[in-house]
């Protein structure tokens, strides 16, 4: 038994923990731990400095801020993690060749280090779209949200039918293989099926193989078309997945989707660069005002009429802009107008005293008069 002026052990103290963390009264997460998922993907634990409980629903994200070589750059990032275990929080990243966050967290994030993060958000959850039988679809590091999802039915033991299909290169790249495989062997209402292309070097794989379709979806969850569908993984997959769906019959009001692609450029980016600079330069129709929006850093100009953003206008004009989500909610995009004024209805991706401070959301920011922007 310990004695009276024993200090507490720590993990008892944070199992004790009460209060909510509160990311407006403490943004910053220290990193308890890193675990290799696979030979390119890392999960890392985070929590606060004092002991708080987390809140969201499986499948929300995060929004980091990250200082890397001397700049502020933002990403979002899907909790990997439940909220059944609300002591710490984690996501889990995939490196990216040339990517400077998920390389930068890869080689450098380690336990004790410090970040900074708002949330959570969005609404690409089971909790929002509640159903008796579920099919979650993921590609690559889309897995996360379907992880976080599968991990609170299974702590929670509700009971709910779970059919996780996830495709991977080769099932060497199978993030979280064996939980998933634990869950099905412990849980007869979940079922989990891997995709894979390839084998991997040290193993010939014998499971289902190729690239997800109809064949292979009605092989691996039969009655699928009587399910709610979530889906997430990189762009073509989804688009691939949303076609086959169609194809099928399915009930589109049952088909969910994670609207963001992490760490890319905003869908539409590459029509809306070829539209060309002439479209903001002719004048506008119906008496919109057009204002002069300078980007200080750059030393590009260009004309943003008041009912357009200033984030699409910089889209049309040929100009790349930190963004991800489009909506207000990531962060990502946010910048400090040094001169001038907005008109900005954001989705909770930006604090007051941010907003005090002179900052604002490109994506959701229409001038109402010229602006200097720090970009």
């Amino acid at each position: 038994m310990a004695s009276a002026g024993a200090s507490a052990e720590p993990a008892a103290a944070r199992l004790a923990a009460s209060a909510p963390w509160d990311a407006e009264a403490d943004d910053a997460l220290v990193c308890l731990a890193v675990r290799d998922e696979t030979h390119d993907v890392k999960t890392f634990v985070l929590a606060p400095r004092a002991p708080r409980l987390f809140a969201y629903a499986p499948g929300q994200f995060l929004t980091f801020s990250f200082e890397i070589g001397g700049e502020t750059i933002h990403r979002c990032y899907t909790v990997s993690s439940a909220p059944t275990r609300p002591h710490a929080v984690s996501i889990t990243v995939k490196r990216v060749p040339g990517g400077p966050v998920s390389n930068w967290l890869h080689d450098t994030l380690k336990p004790g280090d410090t970040v900074r993060a708002l949330g959570p958000m969005g609404d690409f959850s089971c909790f929002t779209h509640p159903a008796q039988k579920y099919l979650l679809l993921s590609g690559g590091s889309g897995v996360t949200p379907m992880m976080s999802m599968a991990r609170s039915f299974h702590d929670l033991a509700e009971p709910r039918d779970v059919a996780f299909v996830h495709s991977a290169r080769t099932p060497a790249d199978i993030v979280f293989r064996g939980e998933l495989e634990t869950m099905a062997r412990l849980d007869r209402a979940f079922r989990f099926h891997a995709v894979c292309e390839a084998d991997a070097p040290d193993e010939a794989w014998t499971g289902l193989r190729g690239r997800l379709s109809l064949d292979i979806l009605r092989q691996a969850v039969p009655d699928f078309m009587d399910r709610a569908v979530f889906v997430c993984g990189p762009k073509p997959y989804m688009d691939a997945v949303r076609a086959m769906l169609r194809e099928a019959g399915f009930d589109m009001a049952r088909h969910h989707e994670e609207s963001f692609d992490f760490g890319a450029l905003p869908q539409g980016e590459q029509e809306a660069a070829a539209e060309a600079e002439k479209a903001l330069d002719a004048a506008p129709a119906g008496g919109v005002r057009t204002f002069r929006v300078e980007f200080a850093k750059t030393r590009r100009v260009l004309e943003c009429p008041e009912d357009i953003t200033v984030l699409e206008a910089a889209r049309k004009a040929g100009i790349r802009l930190p963004s991800s989500c489009s909506k207000g909610l990531c962060g990502t995009c946010k910048s400090k107008i040094a001169a001038g004024t907005v008109s900005m209805t954001h989705a909770g991706g930006i604090r007051q005293r941010e907003i005090d401070a002179g900052m604002a959301l490109l994506c959701c920011s229409k001038p109402t008069s010229d602006l200097v922007v720090e970009r």
